[in-house]
């Protein structure tokens, strides 16, 4: 058997008004009109790109001599001072040769000052030959003077006129040997000889070397790679070890499409925004545009100039400065997307 239901329990289902199924159906190209609308009006007003990152100075720490590492100043990722001692090298061997410059200094003004007393001697040989020489030429008059009155012969004339050629000649040769030695002690009395200033600059040298054992931080920032640096180990001159990061400025390399530039200047405003903070956007400004492409500065430019030729957008690199006050950390080599109001 079955039950029977009376129709007037029955409740019709509520239909929707006629009007919101209108209005859904106008919001739908309303809104594409108005998306659309927004785009259009917005078009050109700015420029965007994800291929940007975070670039910070650098400074390669070297040592200006070889020598073995007796400490390392800081840890890694600490922050120094400028002025800072980062790593300290063995002095020993450095203050050996300064000492042995002193001495080369000390046996220099000794030689310098024997040659200026050369002079001297020199000096005192030549006013002997000088007086030599007028004694022949006086002795030379009187023997002429007898010959003509009969009182000497030829022989002793010519003898004496030998005697005061002979003169003549060790007097140029004792001028010459003054000067060459008033030469070679010339600045010796007041400490200009050659022989003192090499050995001084040899000793100057020594010391520059022995300052050198202490390298300290060129400026302000962080120490990175410290662990490349070890005590115990050589270091040698002119090889870069650790890094240093500098932390006064910082800037945001943005590599924009080069048909993003036509209205791109510099000083327009440019928000930055990092991957690792997406909720922490940074306004900067432009400060910079490329003189060139990324691929012009490459180590293996492209060669356009072949047969097989394919056209490819360049990247032109564009700084874009950051205020020094910024509410995140700014470490070197984050990425970003960078957007920067280009007003017609």
């Amino acid at each position: 058997m079955h039950a029977r239901v009376d129709p007037e329990s029955l409740t019709a289902e509520p239909q929707p008004p006629k009007w919101r199924r209108t209005a859904l159906m106008l919001a739908v190209p309303l809104l594409l009109v108005a998306g659309g609308l927004w785009l259009w009006l917005t078009s050109g007003a700015s420029v965007s790109t994800d291929n940007a990152y975070v670039q910070q100075d650098k400074v390669a720490i070297s040592s200006d001599v070889t020598g073995r590492v007796i400490a390392v100043g800081p840890s890694e990722s600490q922050k120094v001072k400028r002025g800072d001692i980062l790593i300290r090298i063995a002095p020993r061997p450095f203050e050996i040769a300064l000492a042995q410059a002193e001495a080369n200094v000390a046996a220099a003004r000794l030689q310098a000052a024997e040659l200026q007393s050369g002079t001297t001697g020199k000096s005192a040989d030549v006013a002997g030959k000088r007086d030599q020489l007028a004694f022949t030429a006086q002795e030379l008059e009187r023997q002429k003077l007898l010959f003509k009155q009969g009182f000497t012969t030829r022989a002793r004339v010519q003898a004496v006129e030998f005697a005061h050629a002979k003169a003549k000649s060790e007097l140029a040769s004792a001028l010459a040997d003054e000067a060459s030695a008033r030469a070679a002690a010339n600045g010796a009395g007041s400490g200009t000889h050659p022989l003192v200033l090499a050995a001084m600059a040899t000793r100057d040298k020594a010391a520059f070397e022995l300052s050198r054992t202490t390298i300290r931080a060129p400026a302000d920032g962080i120490a990175s790679q410290t662990s490349k640096v070890l005590p115990g180990q050589v270091l040698l001159s002119g090889i870069p070890t650790m890094s240093l990061v500098l932390s006064d400025r910082r800037w945001v390399e943005a590599n924009f499409k080069e048909t993003d530039l036509e209205n791109m200047r510099v000083g327009q405003r440019a928000t930055v925004t990092l991957d690792a903070y997406p909720k922490a956007p940074i306004v900067g400004r432009i400060e910079s545009i490329g003189a060139g492409t990324g691929s012009e500065f490459s180590v293996l430019p492209a060669q356009n100039a072949t047969g097989n030729w394919v056209k490819v957008v360049q990247r032109v690199p564009v700084r874009i400065a950051l205020p020094s006050n910024t509410s995140v950390p700014l470490i070197a080599g984050l990425s970003a997307t960078v957007t920067v109001e280009t007003p017609e």
